[in-house]
C-alpha cells in the first residue's frame, strides 16, 4: 500500500484533504499522523512516507511560513496537486458547562486567529491555549472533563465523542485553506495547473522589476508573491510566486528559461494540477 502523511491527529483539516484527494482509490493508501508539518515534509523527503498533504496558504491568515520554507530551503521535494478545503470552525466540548464556566480556549494558531471576534465577544474571560493542530485541542479535552473548550472540525467532535457547541464561528465566512500535495516525483499535468517557483536576485535596483517584466511580455500570470529570508544573506531575500499555466506550455517554458538566466538563485517547486 502507499503510504500518504497528513498534519494529525485524526480530525484535521489536512486529514480531510488527504482524504478528499486520495479517496478514488482508498484501498491503495494508508494514512499516517504526524504531529507538525516539519516531521511530515521530513518523512516525505527520506522517503520514509510516498506523499504528504500539508497546510500552505489560509484565506484568511495567509501564507503557512513553514511549508514554504522547507520546502524551499530543506527538501528537494516537488508539489504535485493543490486542494481547497472550506474553513468552517466548531466550538466543542462538554454540554454541562455553560459559556461563563469555560476557563480555557484550546486551538491551533491560525484557528484561534481566525475566530479572533467570535471568542471577544463570547469567551473574552477565557485563557487561550495553543496546540500543535485543532485536532490536538479536541483530543487533550476529550481526556478530562473539564470546563474548556476547544476550536476544531466537527469530525474530530464525533471522532472525540464530544459535543459541538456552536458552528462556524469563524469570522469570515469566505474561509479556505490552500493545501498541497507533495512527493518526490514530478506531478500530473491537467486541465487547470499551477507552477511554483522560488527565487533571488541580485541587490540592485530594478532586479525584481526586470524579472516580473519577464511574465508581462510572455502574458504569464502571476496569482502570488510572497517574500521570505534566504536564512543565508542577513537582509536577503527569496521571492516565493505561483503562476498560471505548466511548465511544459511553451509560454512559460521559454519565460522560465529567460528567468533561470537573470537570478541569482532558482528552484522550481514542480508543475501540479489544481483540484476542483
Amino acid at each position: 500500500m502507499i503510504s500518504i502523511g497528513y498534519l494529525g491527529p485524526n480530525g484535521t483539516f489536512s486529514e480531510q484533504a488527504a482524504f478528499s484527494y486520495f479517496n478514488k482509490d482508498k484501498e491503495k493508501y494508508y494514512f499516517i499522523p504526524f504531529s507538525t508539518i516539519q516531521d511530515l515534509i521530513q518523512a516525505v523527503d527520506k522517503g520514509e512516507i510516498s506523499n504528504g498533504v500539508v497546510p500552505i496558504e489560509n484565506s484568511i491568515e495567509g501564507a503557512v511560513n513553514i511549508t514554504i520554507d522547507m520546502l524551499t530551503f530543506e527538501s528537494e521535494l516537488k508539489i504535485q496537486a493543490e486542494i481547497e478545503i472550506p474553513i468552517k470552525h466548531c466550538l466543542i466540548g462538554y454540554e454541562d458547562f455553560s459559556y461563563n464556566q469555560i476557563q480555557e480556549v484550546l486551538s491551533h494558531a491560525q484557528a484561534i486567529a481566525q475566530c479572533r471576534g467570535y471568542l471577544h465577544k463570547n469567551l473574552a474571560h477565557a485563557n487561550i491555549v495553543f496546540t500543535d493542530s485543532t485536532a490536538e485541542a479536541v483530543r487533550i479535552i476529550s481526556q478530562k472533563k473539564e470546563a474548556k473548550a476547544a476550536i476544531g472540525t466537527s469530525f474530530a467532535a464525533n471522532f472525540y465523542g464530544l459535543s459541538i457547541l456552536d458552528t462556524n464561528i469563524q469570522d469570515q465566512e469566505n474561509n479556505k485553506t490552500r493545501f498541497v500535495v507533495i512527493g518526490k516525483e514530478n506531478g500530473k499535468k491537467a486541465r487547470r495547473c499551477k507552477t511554483t517557483i522560488v527565487f533571488s536576485t541580485e541587490n540592485k535596483p530594478g532586479e525584481l522589476y526586470k524579472i516580473l517584466n519577464i511574465f508581462a511580455l510572455w502574458d504569464i500570470n502571476m496569482t502570488r508573491i510572497l517574500s521570505r529570508p534566504s536564512k543565508t544573506d542577513p537582509g536577503g531575500y527569496v521571492f516565493f510566486v505561483d503562476l498560471e499555466g505548466h511548465e511544459e506550455d511553451e509560454d512559460l517554458r521559454d519565460a522560465l528559461t529567460m528567468i533561470k538566466r537573470k537570478t541569482s538563485f532558482y528552484k522550481s517547486l514542480g508543475s501540479y494540477e489544481i483540484v476542483d
